[in-house]
């Protein structure tokens, strides 16, 4: 048994050999919080989940997001997935002091030695980082953090997505004048002007439903 950092209560500790089933991937109803897009990937080869990378120590200087992820905290929740080393609980700490929410969770991965694939050496504590996990551990950090699945209550499950082609047909991408449109928006809602397509589409499912999105387009006439 061990412990989580600013818990008293001892938790079983992961293996990361151990296995889950994976033929019908699980839906995580918080926003996931990771350090970079390699960790993005991993975890969305575990869950689906709209994730957002910190860009390392980038997002410590980042009003914009910060304000962002506080805006989400409050809608759905979040969970830190930060890498167990110095840097990554340094982000996850600081994390914590600036978003000021009682809706962030903290998902910990285990202590394992060795080097992900993709890199010709290992970090400078010789720890996997949260890409180097594996979907299993993913999904098990997430559990004992307490996250929301979606099947396990469906109560708060949203029904019908936003889509591409919804942005497409609202004019903010692929016509004249979309980025001004996706601006205004953005604006409007509080959220960062700066949001590419891709990260305004996940922000967008997470605060609302695709008929308050068409409801919010004539609205604002975009």
């Amino acid at each position: 048994m061990g412990h989580f950092l600013g818990s008293s209560t001892p938790v079983p500790l992961l293996h990361w050999r151990d296995k889950v089933d994976m033929s019908n991937k699980r839906t995580v109803r918080e926003m996931i919080v990771v350090e970079g897009r390699y960790d993005k990937s991993t975890v969305l080869g575990a869950v689906n989940a709209t994730v957002i990378e910190t860009s390392g120590f980038g997002v410590l200087k980042d009003k914009d997001k910060i304000a962002l992820l506080r805006k989400l905290s409050e809608k759905t929740g979040l969970i830190i997935l930060t890498d167990s080393d110095r840097a990554g609980f340094f982000i996850r700490g600081r994390l914590k002091g600036m978003l000021h929410s009682s809706n962030v969770k903290h998902a910990y991965i285990p202590d394992v030695t060795g080097k992900e694939r993709r890199k010709t050496s290992a970090s400078k504590e010789g720890k996997l980082g949260v890409e180097g996990m594996s979907p299993d551990i993913i999904i098990k950090s997430l559990e004992v953090a307490g996250a929301s699945f979606d099947d396990c209550d469906s109560e708060s499950n949203r029904e019908g997505r936003i889509t591409k082609s919804d942005l497409f047909e609202a004019g903010l991408t692929g016509t004249d004048g979309s980025a001004q449109k996706r601006r205004q928006m953005l604006t409007e809602m509080g959220l960062p002007t700066k949001l590419g397509t891709k990260a305004m589409l996940d922000v967008l499912n997470v605060l609302m439903s695709r008929d308050e999105f068409l409801a919010k387009k004539m609205i604002y006439n975009i």
